[in-house]
């Protein structure tokens, strides 16, 4: 995209704000407006990455941003009710669940049963009731001054989900976010999420990405996540929207001593989807690891980025991203492991893999290593190809047809990453839409009440 477009996209989203500015603070909390201020100067410096940015080298943004989007300044104004038009098709599923709706958290809907002290609220209700948690994690961790989407995000926010665990206590049930997108009109979205586990807390979460309508959706998400000492988090996240759809996901983690953090993210569905982490093991011992499987056909684009920063010595880290491209898909992985110069003792290990179903579908890989402790164990490794044309001869030659042979060698492919979820109910659901995905039978408006033609 040319120089000119670009300035014309930071100019309509700069106008956007001043438009919008004093409903967007009337609605928010003192934490969540203060930092706007530095915000809109952060973007209008750096705008909307474009293809320049070597964070962003192989995701043209800007192409999927100039686009016609209404939004919304007020939690649900047409009064929808969520629960008649979206059911969650594991019923099995024993969770503390919260519904967000379009970027807000969904009024009425009560997360009952958590454990003492537990909170799950939403984040404009959280700013006002906890200011000392927000004045201690608001912000801190997502820096607005080098990213132009964080800054966006940061301009924009004023909702999404809430959670905080205090020290000592483990939540038995996993917490389920459930975000969803519903509009008969195409919607810009912004959500903002903060979770905070404090020292030796254990939990589970799981996020659930879902479109409830076949119009395009451009999705600006930001979370950042606390682990105190000795903490531990599970974070899981099942991305199933439409093929119209725009997500950025950006995860900012800072971990403290001897904390364990581990994420899984399956990426379903969506037109483009792009995710980031950026991981610090700010503390002695700590511990992340960072999993992730794609599927993707048509002229989808899924990417992944990851920067893990080993602040601290004796830490250690494991990433594993795998992808599935079939027609004119493309996809991107850049991955980062910095070490620094006190961080000794440190164990980091990042790997890549990528299957390419046909010779239209591209894949664009980059994993990195950046060190300057002289006593690591550090690797990392990328590989794209095609299916195993040995392993494909031996099924065929069992007597398995060729389509089934194909489906068992990418099911088995994929299921290193979706073994590891650590819910046994969420991951045989996982395990089914995974196997549809990869059989073409998965419904791009997965769990869709309304028929939007």
């Amino acid at each position: 995209m040319n120089e000119s477009v670009s300035v014309a996209l930071k100019s309509d989203l700069i106008g956007l704000f001043e438009k919008s500015n004093g409903e967007l603070e009337s609605g928010s909390g003192h934490f969540i407006n203060f930092h706007r201020e530095k915000a809109l100067s952060d973007f209008n410096r750096l705008g909307i990455p474009n293809v320049k940015n070597e964070n962003y080298r192989y995701t043209p943004l800007e192409q999927y941003f100039n686009g016609q989007y209404e939004m919304e300044l007020s939690p649900n104004p047409s009064k929808v009710d969520i629960r008649s038009i979206f059911k969650c098709d594991v019923p099995e599923l024993d969770t503390h669940v919260a519904l967000v709706l379009n970027g807000f958290f969904a009024a009425g809907v009560q997360v009952n049963g958590l454990p003492e002290g537990v909170v799950v609220c939403s984040l404009g209700e959280a700013s006002v009731k906890y200011p000392r948690l927000f004045e201690t994690h608001y912000a801190k961790y997502a820096d607005t001054s080098a990213d132009g989407l964080v800054a966006l995000n940061t301009l924009f926010a004023q909702d999404g989900f809430f959670v905080y665990i205090p020290k000592n206590v483990t939540i038995e049930k996993p917490i389920q976010i459930i975000n969803l997108s519903h509009s008969f009109k195409n919607l810009r979205i912004t959500r903002r999420n903060l979770i905070i586990a404090e020292e030796n807390s254990t939990c589970n979460i799981v996020v659930c990405d879902h479109s409830l309508c076949n119009n395009g959706y451009l999705t600006n998400s930001l979370t950042e996540i606390h682990t105190g000492n000795n903490a531990s988090l599970n974070f899981d996240r099942l991305q199933n929207e439409n093929s119209r759809s725009t997500q950025i996901n950006n995860l900012f983690i800072h971990q403290l001593e001897n904390s364990r953090f581990s994420s899984n993210s399956i990426s379903l569905h969506g037109g483009l989807i792009r995710n980031s982490f950026y991981v610090t093991l700010n503390g002695t011992g700590a511990e992340a690891n960072l999993n992730g499987l794609f599927l993707c056909d048509d002229r989808q684009h899924v990417a992944n980025f990851v920067l893990m920063d080993h602040a601290s010595p004796l830490c250690t880290s494991n990433q594993l991203f795998k992808g599935i491209l079939d027609e004119e898909a493309t996809g991107a992985f850049n991955g980062k492991i910095l070490v620094r110069k006190d961080a000794q003792k440190t164990q980091a290990y990042q790997k890549n893999n990528n299957i390419l179903l046909s010779s239209t579908a591209r894949m664009n890989t980059k994993p990195h290593l950046e060190i300057y402790a002289d006593d690591v164990k550090c690797s990392h490794g990328a590989t794209v190809g095609q299916l195993d044309k040995d392993a494909l001869f031996y099924l065929r030659s069992r007597g398995i047809p060729e389509a089934e042979a194909r489906h068992l060698l990418m099911y088995a492919f994929a299921n290193e990453i979706v073994s590891r979820i650590s819910i046994p109910v969420l991951k045989e659901r996982i395990i089914d839409l995974v196997d549809k995905r990869l059989k073409g039978e998965l419904s791009k408006c997965n769990d869709c009440n309304i028929h939007c033609g």
